[in-house]
């Protein structure tokens, strides 16, 4: 197994010098990122300037979806994010130069040009949450606790699903950039609020069809010990963070059958 992760850290480790060679710059770059993150957290208090409570959830208790939402896409952004470029390696043919090499392809281009600057991301997002979570009325037990440290995780893996898939569309449809952006990035800001500020339409395709609900909202209502407004039973609150798991299939299905697809650039 050492044997066969060595080129993945030497991949990696080359990416960190390179990133961290301008000190400066890489800087620059981790604090210009924290922005991201700080945004999301402006919207809601903006929106809680003109209520005292966004769906019959609190500032304290939106604020716990924010923090589960802005940590697992932060997560996810920084391990699988750089795979968006993806449709530049299918539309120039440098995918080609990663196929010939004895490595699987998938992780090496996760590491290549991998944005080590998102790292200021994962530190607000994990501070949002921790805040969130002190600030709300949580009933701390060993099962919360768990649930507090597992569904950021598992959120990451969920969005490092929608991250591939979105970028393994690029095999058939290289112009795909804005339809993969809408599920992360729109996955992002969509699960940062209460499923209930949804209408009924919206919430069956993309909250529970594509499973964005179980990132923030469901997480948070297990943990904040409150009953779904939308009927489902409490107990899908603290399996939610398990979605990940088909999440992760799906996507690493679509991937098999994209890669196999591929026929080089033909330019």
């Amino acid at each position: 197994m050492a044997s066969v992760l060595t080129p993945y850290r030497h991949l990696l480790r080359g990416q960190v010098r390179a990133q961290t060679a301008y000190r400066a710059s890489f800087v620059v770059n981790l604090v210009s990122n924290v922005w991201a993150t700080v945004a999301d957290v402006l919207t809601v208090l903006v929106l809680f300037r003109v209520t005292t409570s966004l769906a019959g959830f609190s500032l304290a208790e939106a604020l716990v979806m924010v923090g589960l939402s802005a940590c697992g896409f932060a997560l996810a952004d920084l391990a699988a994010g750089n795979i968006e470029r993806l449709r530049h390696y299918v539309r120039t043919g440098l995918l080609d130069a990663l196929l010939v090499r004895p490595l699987r392809a998938l992780p090496q281009l996760l590491l290549m040009d991998i944005g080590l600057q998102r790292l200021s991301r994962v530190g607000v997002g994990a501070a949002v949450l921790v805040a969130a979570l002190v600030a709300a009325p949580v009933e701390w037990t060993p099962a919360r606790l768990a649930l507090a440290v597992l569904a950021p995780l598992a959120g990451a893996l969920f969005f490092s699903a929608i991250f591939v898939a979105g970028a393994t569309v690029a095999f058939w449809w290289v112009e795909s950039g804005e339809l993969a952006n809408s599920l992360t990035y729109g996955g992002k800001d969509l699960t940062a609020y209460p499923m209930t500020i949804y209408g009924p339409a919206f919430r069956r395709v993309f909250g529970f069809g594509l499973g964005f609900a179980f990132v923030g909202y469901y997480p948070a209502l297990a943990l904040l010990g409150r009953p779904d407004p939308l009927g489902l039973p409490g107990w899908v609150g603290w399996v939610s963070p398990a979605v990940a798991a088909p999440a992760v299939g799906a996507a690493a299905l679509l991937w098999r059958v994209g890669i196999r697809h591929y026929r080089s650039t033909g330019s």
